[in-house]
């Protein structure tokens, strides 16, 4: 038996609810330019499954990778880490 491999999280903002079971998260991360140093922010959205539908708009949450549920929905809904007020 092969250990478990331990799958990418990302921590991000729902963007939308708009769709059945699925939630829009944006992820954002700050990277540093090459030669100048400067931050620069790279954004990305991913469609995340939400089965209970408990997401809203502006709520912080953290996602993991889990096998292919659509053509673009990858991802799954782990926790709500702080909710909007």
């Amino acid at each position: 038996m092969t250990a478990r491999v331990m799958k990418k999280g990302r921590l991000g903002v729902v963007v939308s609810t708009k769709m059945q079971k699925t939630a829009t998260v944006l992820v954002e991360r700050k990277l540093p330019h090459p030669r100048y140093g400067k931050y620069y922010t790279l954004s990305k959205k991913f469609l995340v499954h939400d089965p209970k539908q408990e997401c809203r708009p502006g709520d912080r949450v953290r996602i993991v990778q889990c096998r292919p549920l659509s053509r673009r929905k990858r991802w799954r809904l782990q926790e709500i880490v702080e909710r909007r007020a």
